[in-house]
């Protein structure tokens, strides 16, 4: 790891560890990952628990889930806090034991003060809490009000809520604004609608009786949403690791974006020259998830009792306020949205109080069961919806390619 922790954790002092800490008597070694936790709000943890215990914390680089799994294998030297991935507490709830259970620690004190659909997401079917919501993707949609003013279209978030509040209204303005504006297109691609679509029901492509359901209509619903984006020229056929991604929220030509609120910040970095010029509707995009991690306990820890002490005071509301300012990790705690730090108006989104729209999303997204292979799946049809919006296949073969892959994949992972 070596520059890797140490350039994240610049500013963390002598409670940064200089390595992959590890339980040791005295200290509570944390293991991150780049941008999962605040790192203002780690270094008062350090203050914080300074009299009590050594906060050492590593922000691995590189693959973090593998390392992950490697030392959750170990009896011994494990860390005594591990921060879990949204995408991968699917697949860890599995391996339950090999964490402790923190409703022993007292989490269920302050269960009632969390959304309940992410505190349900970080359980086992028998109630074990494995993983305590650090934070959430609620989604919504980013537009460019500029643009929407060249459109001959209203540009406040209320009114364009209304406008597009439905994905046939989000598809038609669409046209309306590719129309009138030359060289501009909706969206990047629609594999967004197509994700979103999917995060906003209970049911993805695997049920909760281990039952492969990637066939059924409410897929086949996002696929066919996602299609009809490229087949009215609404989509720009990129992705967000592209340069034309890129050029595109930079120079316009992308109207919109459907994401999580945690996507604000791939925005302000991406083109700081736009301040101003982006507001967030609800648009057909909210209700939904895309994002938020956990952190845990391995049962190995040497001091669950202090390890929860210093999640619970990290993961406060106070302090997820502070991490949402600081690092744009939206709060998995509603008691979080009336902090000062989040009620503030936001400059790159012209003034605009996002905390508004997207905390509403937040309240409104289902709990969906996501399965082990969830994330792997998901890939397959966004892969196949790629080749389709690219020309690559036309929207049938790429749908029975998807349904095909995905289930044979699935059976391979042990779902019926």
């Amino acid at each position: 790891m070596g520059l890797g922790v140490a350039g994240a954790c610049a500013g963390l002092g002598a409670g940064c560890g200089d390595g992959t800490a590890a339980s040791e008597a005295g200290t509570t070694a944390l293991w991150s990952w780049p941008g999962g936790l605040s790192e203002k709000v780690l270094a008062d943890a350090v203050t914080q628990f300074a009299g009590r215990t050594e906060l050492k914390v590593s922000v691995l680089s590189g693959d973090y889930k593998q390392q992950l799994l490697a030392v959750l294998d170990r009896e011994q030297d494990v860390p005594d806090i591990v921060g879990i991935k949204g995408e991968d507490i699917a697949s860890l709830l599995p391996r339950a034991d090999r964490f402790v259970d923190l409703n022993t620690l007292g989490a269920a004190e302050v269960q009632d003060d969390y959304l309940r659909w992410k505190w349900q997401q970080g359980s086992t079917f028998d109630g074990r809490l494995v993983g305590f919501p650090i934070d959430i993707g609620p989604t919504a949609m980013f537009y460019r009000a500029d643009v929407f003013r060249r459109a001959g279209l209203p540009d406040s978030p209320e009114r364009v809520d209304t406008l597009m509040a439905s994905w046939p209204k989000f598809l038609e303005v669409g046209r309306r604004i590719v129309k009138a504006v030359p060289g501009v297109r909706l969206l990047a691609s629609g594999t967004q609608v197509f994700a979103i679509r999917m995060s906003q029901g209970s049911i993805r492509f695997v049920d909760a009786s281990n039952h492969f359901v990637g066939d059924q209509p409410h897929v086949r619903a996002a696929w066919d949403c996602a299609v009809r984006l490229g087949d009215w020229g609404l989509s720009a056929k990129v992705q967000s690791d592209e340069e034309a991604w890129r050029e595109g929220i930079a120079g316009g030509t992308l109207a919109a974006e459907l994401g999580a609120a945690w996507h604000a910040l791939d925005l302000q970095q991406t083109a700081p020259d736009t301040a101003g010029l982006w507001r967030v509707a609800a648009g057909p995009a909210a209700g939904a998830n895309s994002g938020g991690s956990f952190l845990a306990i391995p049962a190995a820890a040497h001091d669950p009792a202090q390890s929860f002490a210093v999640i619970r005071w990290l993961l406060s509301p106070e302090n997820q306020a502070r991490a949402f300012v600081d690092a744009g990790l939206f709060p998995s705690t509603p008691a979080a949205y009336e902090q000062p730090g989040m009620t503030q108006p936001e400059e790159f989104f012209g003034g605009q109080r996002t905390v508004e729209v997207f905390g509403e999303s937040a309240k409104k997204a289902p709990r969906a069961y996501e399965a082990p292979s969830d994330s792997t799946l998901a890939q397959v049809y966004a892969d196949e919806l790629d080749k389709v919006e690219t020309g690559a296949k036309a929207s049938a073969q790429g749908w029975q390619d998807a349904v095909a892959q995905a289930r044979s994949m699935a059976t391979s992972l042990g779902v019926s």
